[in-house]
């Protein structure tokens, strides 16, 4: 198998992995929906506040999800799979590619919070040891992706070339799209709009991110990893 023809399997195992609770057999009427949370609202707290995570949830991820809905039923979309839309991104409407980036991000990391603070898997934290060269300097270098994102976007963790790395996205990108500055596949991710974290934290986007370290699941992230081959 030629590398081109590995990546197309690897990556439609992965959409399928991630998308398949709430993705497989859409149809235009009622594609997507809304992904229950692993937790309640208030669960995430002091981190988050519950008021942050239910407006987060209920209204900015339903609007990526509605809007999404209504713009395939207008392009006459049948059976849409959200990882074609990701991978053809520069091919679709703005409207499509920001409201299926939106949907797909939000849905990703939700899966990524928990409430228990948990230890670093051992796997993970070779992995990070490999290529960051440690703990501190992976914290200080995605601190730093999420930091200096310009306006609304995302940080990510994802896998590339065979190794970690670390990058950001601006809007509802991610890198699993077409046109986005980094590819790769992702398993750890920081939601760094407004809407995630102003009321609790207003313009201190630093102080919200040191509090994310306290809510990563970390045992998703290995899932992650581990799907894509590390």
């Amino acid at each position: 198998m030629n590398r081109n023809n590995f990546l197309k399997t690897l990556f439609a195992g992965y959409f399928t992995a991630i998308a398949s609770k709430t993705y497989a057999n859409a149809t235009v009427a009622e594609s997507f929906t809304l992904p229950k949370l692993p937790y309640a609202y208030k669960d995430l707290e002091p981190h988050i506040d519950a008021l942050t995570m239910e407006i987060h949830h209920s209204k900015h991820h339903q609007a990526y999800i509605t809007n999404l809905n209504k713009a395939l039923d207008e392009a006459k979309v049948i059976n849409p799979v959200l990882g074609d839309l990701l991978a053809t991104a520069g091919k679709q409407t703005g409207t499509i590619r920001n409201n299926a980036g939106g949907h797909w991000n939000h849905s990703f990391f939700w899966e990524i919070l928990t409430p228990k603070q948990e230890a670093m898997p051992d796997k993970v934290l070779n992995l990070i040891n490999r290529d960051f060269g440690g703990l501190d300097k992976f914290k200080t270098e995605f601190a730093a992706a999420a930091t200096s994102r310009f306006g609304s976007g995302w940080a990510w963790l994802y896998v590339a070339e065979g190794k970690l790395k670390i990058g950001s996205t601006s809007n509802q990108d991610n890198p699993l799209m077409d046109v986005s500055p980094i590819k790769g596949l992702p398993v750890l991710a920081l939601d760094v709009w407004e809407h995630a974290y102003y009321l609790k934290y207003q313009n201190k986007r630093a102080d919200y991110i040191k509090a994310f370290w306290n809510i990563i699941n970390w045992s998703q992230v290995e899932k992650h990893i581990t799907k894509a081959g590390l």
